[in-house]
């Protein structure tokens, strides 16, 4: 959506509402010249978290798109996800008696999604969601995501025919392994208290639960930037974000 689109679609919004410019700019916190300039596509000194916020009073959610070179920023970003996937499935060759499966879709009571990896420890009954993040746009879509995915993986892993329908129920677990780029860093460190109140378990205890899954956990742990067409670390192991409350 253009500039000018998204200031005609605010205007069209607050005046189906019934409001004036100044109605918007009282109840959103900002200047009636900021409204002005915002209806009028005028958006090129307007922060993003100011445009948001008006926006969100008239129940107008904003999203950023980039865009560059046509769709090749879908292929890199895409590229990314899949040098993260893989950098994870080979840390896994060091764990034989678990057995992951790629990209698990599922369709169950109306929900639908994909699991970036879903693994399954026979031995001690436990299953694990693992999601993969090359980018963290929205941490509370992040965590709640996720979370729905722990909830439906029973199921998922029922119909994959790796737990037998009636027996004692599995231990979930639930592993976000984020690309440690400056930004997720920066994010993550933003949104520390909720996502360690979300994801407690730490990377040394993530370490020791990988090779004896007993009880379940919940983790967030930062991997290392991966080299284009390379498959490996720029830096140092995998470890988890140290988080200030």
């Amino acid at each position: 959506m253009s500039d000018q689109r998204l200031g005609s679609a605010i205007r069209l919004v607050r005046v189906r509402r019934g409001w004036r410019q100044a109605d918007l700019a009282r109840r959103s916190g900002v200047g009636q010249a900021t409204i002005s300039r915002i209806e009028r596509g005028h958006l090129g000194t307007l922060s993003l978290d100011r445009l948001r916020s008006v926006a969100a009073t008239l129940d107008i959610r904003v999203d950023v798109l980039g865009r560059w070179r046509a769709g090749d920023l879908d292929r890199l970003l895409n590229a990314g996800h899949s040098r993260l996937h893989e950098s994870v499935a080979r840390a896994f060759r060091d764990l034989p008696e678990w057995i992951t499966a790629p990209e698990v879709s599922f369709a169950i009571r109306g929900e639908r999604g994909v699991i970036d990896i879903l693994a399954w420890h026979p031995g001690r009954r436990a299953l694990l969601v693992i999601e993969l993040k090359t980018d963290i746009a929205d941490v509370n879509e992040l965590v709640g995501t996720a979370d729905r995915k722990r909830r439906l993986a029973v199921s998922v892993a029922v119909e994959r025919g790796w737990i037998a329908p009636g027996t004692a129920p599995p231990t979930v677990s639930l592993w976000i392994i984020v690309s440690g780029s400056r930004t997720n860093r920066r994010r993550v460190a933003e949104h520390a208290a909720m996502l360690r109140a979300a994801t407690p378990t730490d990377g040394r205890t993530l370490s020791g639960w990988l090779r004896d899954p007993s009880g379940a956990i919940s983790a967030l742990s930062m991997w290392p930037d991966i080299h284009a067409g390379t498959n490996r670390p720029v830096r140092g192991p995998i470890r988890r974000v140290r988080r200030r409350v």
